[in-house]
């Protein structure tokens, strides 16, 4: 698997993640999943028995957890450095107007628990590492600091990896403590200091976490044997990889989700905001490497796919295959258009929970109210994401249950509530939708078909990133009629009476829908005696539209 997808290092450049590309269809019974997670890190075959055997043998204590924190905080450096990663309201600022001391402030804290897991993991070697680093100061020939130095960059063993890390990211830290005492830091130096931590990253042979949606076996198998099957089951060989991608990548961000937890809840560290702001970094950088990925590429790899399985069938044979092409088709269609309703709706969560819920780096948040909001976002989004996990596995045919699925106890309720406070919101959506249409259509004259496309346009994003999922996870019997109507408003670019009519019809059934699921929703018995907070839904309901 081509693994050329680490961050750019041009100075001035923010690093932009780039998912990697799926391999070329090849024999059936690839294991899509498997491979994911074996080569997308790029290591060799002898580097991976290598680290296997060093982590088989660390003592620390929860090393699974420690070591998943180093990997995304070292990720997090990359990240942070890209201002699209960093919380805020959404207005464009000039970047040379900002000052980024507090930035830099949270990076070097970042940078400074990487250095303390590093410690933990190294043990009784720490020591001897100080001890070295103590003589490296008082040697007094060059040629004798030189030799000790290049003594300690060999990474020939997950431990000397280690010691190469935590010697670069000690005197990373001593550099930003200094940086930090100028009265204003502009961008170029901030960005600048984190590239020298990306390229420590970059450079290391055992822990170089930098490709964008790249997997390990050490903490991202999927533990639940009913999405293994559905993965397993998808046939085609790209829409087989796409789909294991995605799932892994949902998995991938409800972990970044239970760190950020851990974090706002760790009260014996008091850099809170360094460590949550790296992770949040990565998991907005990966949330839109899968976004992107999935809305710009999954429609052309299924068609190239669909292609070249059409292509090997003899002539002769396609009138007798005609009705098995035809009905594989669909199914593809259905997977893309499920793909990219996912990637529209992730990319509203995460406009959501970064503008609205994560204060600002700069904001100089107290840390009692910092751990709070942490703790908001990841109670916000954590549904989100399991709803999309389920969303996904009903487009391919199988309701997930969420006891089989998700460890959490608690989740059968909280993804009801975000489910029936999601349908409430699109009820609200598709109702306006239909009377600003009979209202456009009413006031239509002679020149009726120049009206503005706008209003229209804005309904048909929302529907792709909220009323879709709805749509393909429910039960409603007329999917067909509402996605000729809306395939109908899509295929043009001026206001058509009639196209605008049956729009309108179908969002008012479809309306009347889901007013009767959300009663169906309500009464299910995780939601008996909770009751629907519909001021906080309209609020998140204007969050979503933007105003």
């Amino acid at each position: 698997m081509s693994t050329d997808t680490r961050f750019p290092m041009a100075p001035g450049h923010p690093p932009e993640a780039a998912p990697p590309p799926p391999q070329n269809d090849g024999a059936a019974g690839h294991n899509a999943y498997a491979e994911l997670l074996r080569d997308t890190r790029g290591l060799r075959r002898e580097q991976q028995q290598a680290r296997e055997a060093w982590y088989a043998r660390l003592a620390a204590d929860k090393k699974e957890d420690a070591l998943f924190e180093l990997e995304i905080l070292l990720k997090g450096v990359a990240c942070f450095a890209n201002p699209r990663n960093h919380p805020g309201n959404g207005r464009r600022k000039t970047i040379v107007s900002l000052d980024f001391r507090e930035h830099l402030g949270l990076a070097r804290d970042g940078m400074a628990r990487i250095v303390q897991l590093a410690r933990t993991m190294l043990g009784d070697r720490d020591r001897a590492f100080v001890f070295q680093r103590y003589l490296e100061t008082v040697l007094p020939e060059d040629t004798a600091r030189t030799r000790l130095l290049n003594a300690t960059m060999d990474q020939d063993t997950p431990e000397t990896s280690l010691v190469v890390l935590r010697h670069g990211f000690t005197n990373l830290i001593e550099v930003g403590t200094g940086l930090l005492r100028l009265t204003r830091l502009n961008f170029r130096l901030f960005y600048a200091h984190l590239a020298t931590g990306m390229r420590e990253v970059a450079q290391s042979a055992f822990f170089n976490p930098l490709s964008a949606l790249e997997f390990r076996p050490e903490f991202d198998r999927i533990s639940s044997t009913q999405v293994l099957e559905l993965i397993q089951s998808v046939p085609g060989e790209q829409a087989h990889r796409l789909i294991a991608l995605t799932f892994l990548s949902l998995f991938r961000m409800l972990r970044y989700l239970r760190l950020v937890d851990s974090i706002a809840l760790d009260h014996s560290d008091r850099r809170v905001g360094g460590r949550a702001y790296l992770v949040c970094a990565v998991l907005r950088s990966d949330a839109r490497a899968l976004s992107n990925y999935l809305r710009r590429r999954a429609g052309a790899l299924l068609a190239d796919s669909y292609e070249r399985d059409l292509f090997r069938v003899p002539a002769a044979d396609l009138g007798g295959r005609y009705d098995d092409l035809h009905s594989e088709g669909h199914r593809l269609v259905a997977i893309k258009g499920a793909l990219a309703g996912l990637a529209a709706n992730l990319r509203l969560e995460m406009r959501r929970a970064f503008e609205h819920d994560l204060p600002p780096a700069d904001a100089a948040t107290p840390e009692h109210e910092l751990r709070g909001r942490l703790r908001l976002v990841t109670t916000n989004l954590r549904p989100a994401l399991q709803n999309a996990i389920l969303f996904l596995g009903k487009s391919l045919g199988v309701k997930l249950e969420e006891g089989r699925v998700f460890d959490d106890q608690a989740v059968r309720r909280a993804t009801s509530e975000r489910l029936r406070r999601d349908v409430w919101m699109f009820a609200q959506i598709a109702r306006a939708f239909a009377s600003k249409a009979r209202h456009a259509d009413q006031a239509a004259d002679s020149w009726g078909a120049l009206q503005s496309f706008a209003f229209v346009r804005e309904f048909l994003s929302y529907f792709r990133a909220m009323g879709y999922p709805l749509l393909r996870s429910s039960d409603y019997g007329e999917v067909d009629a509402f996605m000729a109507a809306m395939s109908g408003l899509g295929d043009t670019d001026l206001l058509d009476p009639q196209r605008l009519e049956a729009a309108a019809r179908e969002c008012e059934a479809f309306f009347t829908y889901l007013t009767q699921l959300f009663e169906q929703i309500s009464k299910r018995d995780e939601l008996v005696g909770v009751a629907f907070d519909r001021r906080e839904a309209a609020r998140a309901l204007r969050l979503y539209l933007g105003s």
